[in-house]
């Protein structure tokens, strides 16, 4: 196994790492949208939805593999009346390729967070 962490995503905010590589495939923890330095992001769902993006390609990037690569995402968002705003900008970072996905609305999310993403990719060769 190996350990992923980048400084151009968020640290873990708690005993977790970024992401973990077995056998070449990622597995990424949870981002929600803090910025690198882990200041939350001001806005509402969309810009949130943004910052999330940035940290998942961030670790990806780190691990050796990419959006283009993502097998498996899994959506946690607060407010499922949200979705359809949620779902615009995830068509623009998943676009021709579309990787299967789930998306679940849940009570509450770490640091008030309106949504969080975590991949499972495979790794370049």
């Amino acid at each position: 196994m190996q350990t992923i962490y980048t400084p151009e995503a968020p640290e873990a905010i708690g005993p977790y790492s970024q992401g973990i590589i077995v056998n070449n495939i990622f597995y990424s923890s949870g981002q929600i949208p803090l910025t690198p330095q882990g200041e939350m992001v001001e806005g509402g769902v969309q810009e949130q939805t943004r910052q999330v993006f940035q940290n998942v390609q961030a670790v990806l990037k780190e691990a050796g593999a990419s959006l283009e690569t993502v097998i498996k995402a899994t959506v946690f968002i607060k407010n499922m009346d949200e979705f359809p705003l949620i779902n615009e900008i995830y068509g623009e970072y998943f676009d021709q390729h579309q990787p299967a996905r789930s998306c679940v609305e849940v009570a509450k999310l770490p640091k008030d967070a309106l949504i969080e993403i975590e991949v499972t990719a495979l790794v370049k060769s």
